[in-house]
Formats: C-alpha cells, sequence, structure tokens
C-alpha cells in the first residue's frame, strides 16, 4: 500500500513538473494591465452597504485554472490576478497567496475558447444550490450593468445542475454556451470577464453572510416571483431532503416523524429534483414551512412577509443564513437546534416529537 502512494505521488510530481515546463511558472499579479469598471448600487434599506462599489475586470488572453474543490485561478501573463481569483481551506478565504497554482503551477491540459467567458465557478461551492442563488446569479447582475450578457460567447461553470441550466435560460443564454469546469479545468479564452463577490471577502462563509446585501433578495424576488410556475400544492409544508445530493442533516427517526407531519396537515415535498419555477411557487404560496437545515432554504427568498418558518438543525452548525434571509423578507423564522450524537460526523438528527409539537 505504502509503494502504491508513492508511486502515486511521483507520478503526480513528474506531471506537475511537466505543465510547469509546458505552461510556465504563476506568480501574484499587480493588475496593471487589466480593463477594470465599477459599478455602484445603492439601496436605502441597507445601511451597511448603503453605497456598495462593485468591480467588474476583462482580463485579454486570460487564462482559468481550477482543482474544482478549492481554487480558482485566473491568469494573465503567467500571472495570478488576485482580485477575483479564490482560495479556500475548511471554508475559510486564504489570502491569494495560498492559491495553489503558486506551488503547482496549472497541470491540465489547456482548452482554448474564442471570443469571451464569464466566469461563475468558485470550487465546489458553486454547485450548490444556495450559492447558485446568493453568488452567482448576483455576478451575472452585477456585469450586466458593464457588459450585455446576451453577447458574452460562454459561461464557465462547475458542473452544470438543472436548475442552473434552467435560470440561465432564463436569462437567455443557451445551454451550448455553458462551459463545465469539471470537464475544462484549465481554459484560455481571448477575454476573461470576471467580478467581485457580491458578499464574501474574508473569513468564513458562514460568517461573511451576515453582512449579505439587501439587494440580492429584492433582486431575486423581483425577477422571479413573477415567473412562478403555478401547481396544486399545499399551504403548510414539509421539506424532506432525503433526496440531496449532499448526504447530510438527514432525519434519524425520518418515518415517524413524516406521519407526524402529515396528521397535523403538512403536505411532504421533495424538490431537488423540482422545476425551480415550481420552487419558486411553493414557497411563495405557503404559510407554514418546516425543513431541517439545508440548501432548499434559500427559497425563503421567495416567501412572502409573515410566513411561519421552522429550521431544525445540528447545535454545533455555524452560521445564520435563514435567519438573516427571514429577517429582511419579514418571516416569522424559528429554530430548533438539536443535540448530535458523538460519532454522528454527518449532522444527521433525531428529532423529538414532543419538540416539534410544541413548535407548531
Amino acid at each position: 500500500m505504502k509503494i502504491k502512494k508513492l508511486l502515486q505521488f511521483i507520478f503526480k510530481k513528474v506531471f506537475q513538473i511537466l505543465f510547469l515546463i509546458i505552461y510556465g511558472k504563476i506568480v501574484i499579479d499587480i493588475y496593471k494591465k487589466n480593463n477594470l469598471k465599477k459599478i455602484i448600487i445603492k439601496e436605502a434599506d441597507d445601511k451597511y452597504f448603503l453605497k456598495k462599489k462593485y468591480h467588474t475586470y476583462q482580463i485579454n488572453e486570460g487564462r482559468i485554472y481550477t482543482d474544482y474543490v478549492e481554487n480558482v485561478a485566473i491568469i494573465n501573463n503567467n500571472c495570478l490576478f488576485k482580485k477575483t481569483s479564490f482560495q479556500q481551506r475548511n471554508g475559510k478565504l486564504l489570502n491569494p497567496r495560498f492559491n495553489s497554482v503558486l506551488k503547482i503551477g496549472t497541470p491540465r491540459i489547456k482548452k482554448k475558447f474564442k471570443g469571451s467567458v464569464l466566469n461563475l465557478t468558485q470550487g465546489a461551492s458553486s454547485v450548490n444550490y444556495f450559492h447558485w442563488l446568493f453568488d452567482m446569479l448576483p455576478k451575472i447582475f452585477i456585469c450586466s450593468k458593464n457588459y450585455n450578457i446576451k453577447k458574452i460567447d460562454y459561461f464557465y461553470l462547475s458542473e452544470p445542475q438543472k436548475f442552473q441550466k434552467e435560470l440561465l435560460k432564463f436569462f437567455k443564454i443557451k445551454e451550448n454556451k455553458i462551459i463545465n469546469s469539471k470537464l475544462y479545468r484549465h481554459i484560455e479564452a481571448d477575454n476573461i470577464i470576471t467580478c467581485d463577490h457580491p458578499w464574501y471577502s474574508k473569513g468564513y462563509f458562514y460568517k461573511e453572510f451576515d453582512n449579505c446585501p439587501n439587494w440580492i433578495v429584492t433582486w431575486l424576488r423581483n425577477n422571479f416571483i413573477k415567473k412562478r410556475k403555478k401547481f396544486y400544492t399545499s399551504k403548510k409544508i414539509f421539506i424532506d431532503r432525503s433526496d440531496s445530493k449532499n448526504n447530510h442533516v438527514q432525519i434519524i427517526n425520518k418515518n415517524e416523524v413524516l406521519d407526524f407531519m402529515k396528521k397535523n396537515g403538512f403536505k411532504i415535498y421533495k424538490i431537488a429534483k423540482m422545476n425551480f419555477f415550481k420552487q419558486v411557487y411553493l414557497f411563495w404560496n405557503a404559510d407554514f414551512i418546516i425543513s431541517t437545515h439545508g440548501a432548499a432554504l434559500a427559497n425563503l427568498v421567495f416567501c412572502k412577509p409573515n410566513t411561519k418558518i421552522i429550521e431544525m438543525k445540528p447545535e454545533k452548525q455555524p452560521g445564520n443564513y435563514y435567519k438573516k434571509i427571514s429577517k429582511i423578507n419579514k418571516l416569522k423564522y424559528k429554530c430548533i437546534k438539536i443535540k448530535e450524537e458523538k460519532d454522528n460526523l454527518r449532522g444527521d438528527l433525531f428529532i423529538s416529537l414532543k419538540d416539534l409539537k410544541k413548535s407548531i
């Protein structure tokens, strides 16, 4: 086993050296040669972001390299463009000097695309439904202030999901314009277009979201509620996330909980494969929503004021994402924190029916 690991390590190092010879060493950029465009978003109801400046950048003859997990490097003339490159460890955003390309280069075959490419990837998190709504879609809006989105040739995404394709179609972006970063980890284009993150600039995601600007919630509501797809649904809904791609925060006593919810007038919904515009309607139409912690609750952005929300999550689960969205949207939010078993690494929950009954 040790010999096998040693051989794998040697093989990996040989390829890294080979690609360093082919594509060259990457160093930190002073970004003098990059075009810079600035916009200002104003909103009267958000004091922290009352006059928030965002920048979009156009990197001529630029490259993007991603390891698909924690690093995204925007490169120009073998220099790391530190303003919008992305490097994260254990959920914490790091200084650009920790981007992996500075150490190992770009160890993937480069694919050249003619025209312009808008970068919409930030490692593993950009395939997540929550981050797509609150990170990537707002980037499209920011870039649209300086560029005609319809005239951008390609959009660089991390393994495009069904809901991403649906939403890009909403913006009249055809599927043949999508570049899958899982297939093409290393690309070059005539123009790479990228922009500031809408709200994440340091530290941990879960802490920074407390500073998420109100305009994102307003913009999402204004764009998508009017396009909601009506179908027969209940006013009282329970989200069963057992179909989630990320198989964590599951309910240990699921059957018992679901029977209890049905007896109390709640209808059970699995929404991982549900059409996006049906999800909008499901949350907009509801008066009472109960769910364990998960990305589906990003849809709280579409709820009407005074909707009752109960989120059940592990006691040690950090972040107040859905409390923040509920506050902006004037929802009646309540969180039930549940103690986890010591050997429970996935955050699965045993839900007390007694506690749940008190809450509803």
